[in-house]
């Protein structure tokens, strides 16, 4: 069940972790790189909406925070852990590494209002 926090909360809370965010991608131009790693990127996956009357009296975004790592980096997983503990967020964690980008992704879903 998610909590009370909205997407503006979650991009707050990602923020003050000091790991560059973005929310979907970082805007590239000539003047603007995207960053190295690490830095986090997060995304409304799909929202799930109860209702009752004939209204939607709830709506539940399921969001996806992504930490991207060169290397496998258990001090950022576990900063991004404890902030959504504390929070009170429940989260499922995966994990992959990114052939292509030489990257490894860990992946966080979590619920938010």
């Amino acid at each position: 069940m998610a909590s009370k926090m909205t997407l503006s909360d979650l991009h707050k809370r990602l923020k003050a972790t000091g790991i560059p965010v973005a929310y979907s991608h970082f805007k590239v131009s000539e003047e603007s790189q995207a960053p190295a790693p690490p830095y986090i990127l997060y995304l409304e996956t799909a929202t799930t909406s109860f209702y009752a009357d004939n209204k939607a009296y709830k709506r539940i975004k399921s969001v996806d925070i992504e930490l991207y790592t060169a290397k496998k980096d258990l001090e950022k997983e576990s900063l991004i852990e404890k902030l959504l503990n504390d929070a009170n967020l429940p989260y499922q964690p995966d994990e992959t590494y990114l052939e292509s980008q030489q990257v490894f992704k860990r992946t966080y879903e979590v619920w938010v209002d």
